[in-house]
């Protein structure tokens, strides 16, 4: 399976990601996403699963959930746009997505891929514009870090 995972949009889908996420079985957008056609336009790529940023605030965010437990395609997965956000225990999942620092990040607990897709929207904080293909294997989970050249 292959799956894409974003974060920290703030109301830019580029098209570079978005040419990028073609072929994607599933998108997960760890939050601060900025809008509903963020949501939309993502969805007419693959299925979405959201948390709710920091900055999602408003009627069209309120029924987005903080964190999410989710199974897919047999991987068990916790998003949170925070780490603080997260349970205490990862140990029970294969990937834990976060957001929110604009920073790519990628690590191991054990068998548990902790990704930080960093930020695809606009460039904040003089990060690089990032996000991640993950592939769900027959032995766990991998992530591929993408960067987007900026303006």
């Amino acid at each position: 399976m292959k799956i894409g995972v974003i974060s920290d949009t703030h109301g830019l889908l580029r098209p570079e990601v978005t040419a990028v996420l073609e072929g994607c079985e599933v998108i997960l957008h760890a939050g601060d996403i900025g809008g509903q056609d963020i949501l939309d336009a993502l969805g007419e790529i693959a299925p979405v699963y959201a948390v709710r940023g920091n900055n999602d605030w408003g009627a069209w965010g309120e029924g987005i959930p903080l964190t999410r437990d989710l199974s897919l395609g047999g991987l068990r997965i916790c998003m949170a746009h925070m780490k603080r956000d997260l349970p205490g225990d990862l140990r029970s999942f294969d990937l834990v997505v976060t957001g929110h620092t604009h920073r790519y990040l990628e690590g191991r607990e054990g068998r548990t891929l902790l990704l930080n897709p960093g930020s695809c929207g606009p460039r904040r904080f003089g990060q690089p514009i990032t996000f991640a293909l993950a592939e769900a294997e027959e032995d766990g989970i991998s992530a591929q870090r993408v960067e987007i050249p900026w303006d």
